[in-house]
């Protein structure tokens, strides 16, 4: 293959209802049930592209979601001989978590976990979650979170080399050891050593998020909608593009700039 292709999944791939921007009608499908519900969509159109494209390149399932959470996900193109989890934390490998990779994370959840636990109340934290015992995560209300808490929470993370990021209803903690980037490189590496991969292939990424922007930093080009978390940060660097559309729209736009830039780079 001549290029590996990165793809965030929600609110870049795949949409709840809340968040596709238009009705749900008839050219949309339900990719993921939860709890007997329907709970993500794509369009029947970036559905097709996306299989397509991981027919022609390799394709990289790259979420912050945990290895349960992406197995319910029913993505066109599977299965994947490699997908990333828990923001890079997880390698998964014709579907199987590489042990040894995750072993490689010598972090103190425990110790980051109580100590958020301690500076946050009941009356706007609706759960708190650990995540494959790599990063925790809040679901707030977004209307009652004391101004003062994810900067101040922030700093004290900073300092022990941990970060934090609010994308809608949850406020991840994540340890900077734990990225994409590092988990796609690892995976590109591999590739390339089993001959899967040209060693000149290029690295193409996609992502709206906070968590993605060393994914779509490190990639040779990237996109990512007009949405989301880096949107609202105004998020570029050289060989970004930012789609015309957003919502689920901006991902039928994604994958048809990830076929063609992919294309161009086979020529």
């Amino acid at each position: 293959m001549s290029a590996l292709v990165a793809v965030d999944l929600d609110r870049t791939m795949i949409f709840s209802e809340g968040a596709l921007g238009v009705p749900l009608d008839e050219t949309f499908e339900c990719v993921e049930v939860y709890e007997g519900k329907p709970l993500s969509y794509m369009s029947i159109r970036s559905m097709s592209l996306l299989r397509g494209l991981s027919e022609s390149v390799t394709v990289v399932p790259t979420t912050t979601r945990t290895i349960e959470q992406f197995q319910r996900i029913d993505l066109p193109g599977a299965p994947w001989r490699y997908a990333i989890t828990s923001n890079g934390g997880n390698i998964l490998v014709d579907g199987e978590p590489d042990t040894a990779w995750r072993k490689g994370f010598d972090l103190d959840l425990a110790g980051i976990g109580a100590e958020l636990r301690s500076r946050v109340s009941e009356d706007w934290v609706l759960k708190y979650r650990e995540a494959d015992g790599l990063f925790c995560y809040l679901v707030v209300d977004v209307t009652a979170v004391p101004p003062d808490f994810v900067s101040d929470w922030s700093q004290w993370c900073a300092a022990r080399d941990w970060n934090v990021s609010q994308q809608g209803r949850k406020i991840y903690t994540m340890p900077n050891a734990v990225c994409k980037s590092s988990a796609v490189a690892e995976v590109r590496s591999r590739l390339v050593q089993d001959g899967s991969l040209d060693a000149e292939a290029g690295v193409f990424a996609a992502g709206d998020g906070a968590l993605d922007a060393e994914m779509l930093m490190a990639a040779d080009e990237a996109v990512r909608p007009r949405h989301g978390e880096l949107e609202l940060l105004g998020f570029t660097r050289p060989g970004l593009t930012v789609t015309d559309s957003s919502g689920v729209r901006a991902s039928e736009e994604i994958l048809e700039w990830l076929r063609n830039r992919t294309t161009a780079h086979r020529v």
